[in-house]
This record gives structure tokens, C-alpha cells and sequence, in this order.
């Protein structure tokens, strides 16, 4: 089977890297430099076994990169459609652009080809497809990316959605999946285009509802953590429920899904209620950590604060509407000197360039008047913490999701704050 995968950023490479162990892929994308870098083995952003994944496909001839749809697109069996789709600081997406890219290679693909579609397009976007080229069989499967840990999300996926309104790409589809999984839920596409809606929107009602809760229990003296546990330990909630206390939700992702039905109930002249509410609490609690240190420190301006890990996820380099970018940048705005550190990000954005990069957590702990944990990382768990302390001139830390907590929840000398604590 030939598979073109278009569109080659996070989505993509993981998506043509993963298929390239089992399949004959072309990965192809517009940019050329991305191809250059692709075809030296490295991926455009950074995610654990990626690059190896890249290379071993290269070797064994599996996979190859192009710039130029035309070669690719005329053998392919299925074309995979993975452009991710950009958005705006409203968490709004910016749905011509992708569209615009797949026009753009649409007209090359040979006739009886498949085209499915893994992009984060809203409803309906699969018809439209459908209605420009019918001369094509259309399916939707909404993407399973989980940043940090995508290969093994995407190899051993629990199952697959996959939305189709002409039966005869079932074989096809089926074969293409199967070396990922054996669960194929099989529906309409607009079905499979509202799986997405609605699972982003219920993950991100989790983590807002129980940060509503958590900020309850900080005021009552009740711990978010056990509150947590006890109704997880409900069947009907379960284990694995998105109940844990800590930092608003970041990146974009959630976010983007929670604006496209709000946004759909208001074309549709159907009233919302719960929905737009949730970027509401979101937005409110992406202020807790400064919130926190203006409670303990008052006027922030001319105090130093160490700001630790900033990318948007673990296990991953991109600061893409990263919750610690927003941060410094609220600190700075209040005045006081901020110094960030994260070993995976090589330089801060440009318009940040009034923030000191530290170069070891030493360097941006020295002297501090409070240190915020925005994201987990090895070093952190590793690092000498009593000498570390030592050197701060006060000895607070804002660690919204505790990640910290076994090595700083019971030291005597450091105030070491979490979401749903008093």
C-alpha cells in the first residue's frame, strides 16, 4: 500500500514515521526546508524517538519526504490528509489555511484514491471536501496525538474512530489501521468530526471543574489531592478520569475544540450554557500562580522570581501557547525581574528579551524571592533541593501541580504551594 502523508509538522512526521514500519510513505509538505531536515532525519519539533523512528524509515527505504505532490499523489492509495491547523490567541482556528494547502494538492491525486482526514477541522469541513472533489471517497479519523509520548499513542492506539460515508474504503482503511489496532469504531464522518469536538470539551470540563473545586478546597481546608482520589474511587467517574488539581490547561488543543462549539451554537442559533463556560473558568485560573505570589510577596515589582520549565508539555521543545511563556510575561508586565530555565528550550521568544535565561537551575535560583514550577522534568527530581533552597532569599516555591511534592511537601524550611491546598 503507498501513502502520502501531507502535511509534516507534529501530526505528520508522527504519522508517516509510525505508517513508514509497515507501509511504503511519502511524507510531503510545501515547505522545503522542513523536506531538507526531514530528509536528514530530523523532525521540525522535538518528540522522544521521533528522529531514530525518521531514520530507520529512511534506511530501509520506507519512507521519503517531498516538497512536490504531483509524483507522490499520483500512485498513492490513500492520501492522509495531517496539516496542523493553526490558531489564534482567542483559541480560534484558522480553517483557510488548511484548506488552502489541500487544494493545493487535492487536483494530483489519481482517481479512486482514498483521502482521509486526521486535521482538527471543525464539523463539517469533511462534506465540503466531499462536495469540491467528489471524485474522491472521503473519510475522517480524528487524531490520538499525545505530545511526549505520540509514538506510543499512535502504534498502540486503544482504537481508532474513523467516520466514512462511502463503505467501499472499509478494506483499505481497515488494512491501514490494522497494525495499530484491532478496535475500529466505524460512523458518519460528522460523527467522527463531533468525537473530537466533544472529547477535547469534556477533558477540558475536567480539569476545569475540578480546579473550581480545588480553589473551594484551599479556602475550606479540604486537600484537592484526596478529594481527587475519592471520586476517582467512584466507578462511574473512575480511575483515569482528568480530576487531577493544578494548572489552568495550556497549548491550545483543548482550548481550540471549546471555541469551535461554542462558536457552532452560535451559527446554528442553539444556546450553550456549559460549553462556553469552560474557557471562562480556564482563563480565570491561568492567573493562580500570580495570583499566589502577590498573595505572599504584595508588590511584585523589583522581585525576582525563577521561573522553571517552560515548554507547553513534558518531553517536547515547543513554547506554542505555553502557560510558563504566559507567566513571564504577566511578571514582567507587573514589574519584576524574571529569570527562566528549561534545558530543552535553546532560546526564549524575541519579544522576551528583557527575561535572563538562566543557564542551570543554580543560576536562576540564586537570590530569588520565589521560584514557580511550570513543568516536570528529571532535573528538577534530581536536583540538590536543601543546597538549592539555601541560596534563594526566600524560600517559596509555586508548584501549581505539585510535581515537586515528594521532594519539597515535607521540608521544613520551605513554603511550597499547590492548586487545592490551604
Amino acid at each position: 500500500m503507498q501513502i502520502v502523508v501531507f502535511g509534516l509538522w507534529h501530526l505528520g512526521c508522527v504519522t508517516a514515521a509510525c505508517c513508514a514500519r509497515h507501509f511504503s510513505v511519502t511524507g510531503v509538505d510545501f515547505d522545503s526546508k522542513t523536506i531538507r531536515e526531514l530528509s536528514a532525519g530530523k523532525a521540525p519539533i522535538h518528540e522522544p524517538g521521533l528522529d531514530e523512528l525518521i531514520v530507520s524509515g529512511l534506511r530501509q527505504g520506507r519512507l521519503t519526504f517531498s516538497d512536490d505532490p504531483i509524483e507522490p499523489c499520483s500512485r498513492a492509495d490513500v492520501v492522509w490528509l495531517t496539516y496542523d491547523t493553526p490558531i489564534n490567541d482567542n483559541d480560534e482556528s484558522d480553517v483557510s489555511f488548511v484548506l488552502g494547502q489541500y487544494r493545493r494538492c487535492l487536483p494530483y491525486v489519481r482517481p479512486g484514491a482514498v483521502i482521509l482526514i486526521s486535521s482538527q477541522l471543525p464539523v463539517g469541513m469533511c462534506r465540503v471536501l466531499e462536495t469540491e472533489f467528489s471524485q474522491f471517497s472521503f473519510a475522517y479519523s480524528p487524531e490520538n496525538l499525545r505530545l511526549g509520548r505520540a509514538l506510543d499513542a499512535f502504534e498502540r492506539a486503544e482504537r481508532i474512530v474513523a467516520g466514512i460515508r462511502d463503505h467501499r474504503v472499509k478494506p483499505v482503511l481497515e488494512k491501514l489501521f490494522k497494525p495499530f489496532t484491532s478496535q475500529i469504531l466505524w460512523m458518519r464522518p460528522e460523527s467522527a468530526e463531533m468525537v473530537k469536538h466533544g472529547l477535547n470539551a469534556f477533558l477540558a470540563l475536567s480539569i476545569a471543574f475540578v480546579n473550581e473545586l480545588a480553589r473551594l478546597c484551599e479556602q475550606t481546608g479540604a486537600d484537592a489531592g484526596e478529594v481527587s482520589d475519592g471520586l476517582k474511587s467512584d466507578s462511574r467517574i473512575g480511575s483515569r478520569a482528568y480530576l487531577v488539581p493544578g494548572a489552568a490547561f495550556a497549548g491550545g488543543t483543548l482550548a481550540r475544540d471549546v471555541v469551535t462549539l461554542t462558536r457552532l451554537g452560535l451559527d446554528k442559533q442553539e444556546p450553550l450554557m456549559v460549553i462556553p463556560a469552560i474557557k471562562e473558568s480556564n482563563d480565570q485560573h491561568r492567573k493562580w500562580a500570580a495570583r499566589k505570589l502577590e498573595s505572599k510577596l504584595g508588590f511584585l515589582g523589583g522581585r525576582t522570581i525563577a521561573v522553571l520549565g517552560l515548554t507547553y508539555t513534558a518531553n517536547t521543545n515547543t513554547l506554542r501557547r505555553s502557560l510558563a511563556i504566559e507567566l513571564v510575561r504577566q511578571l514582567v508586565d507587573a514589574g519584576a525581574r524574571v529569570r527562566a530555565f528549561d534545558s530543552a528550550v535553546k532560546e526564549l521568544p524575541a519579544n522576551l528579551s528583557n527575561v535572563h535565561s538562566a543557564e542551570s537551575l543554580d543560576g536562576a535560583l540564586a537570590g530569588a524571592d520565589a521560584a514557580v514550577v511550570c513543568m516536570e522534568s528529571p532535573e528538577l527530581h534530581q536536583a540538590d533541593w536543601g543546597r538549592l533552597l539555601m541560596s534563594m532569599n526566600r524560600r517559596l516555591v509555586v508548584d501549581p501541580n505539585g510535581f515537586l511534592e515528594k521532594e519539597l511537601g515535607g521540608h521544613p524550611s520551605v513554603e511550597h504551594i499547590s492548586v487545592g491546598r490551604s
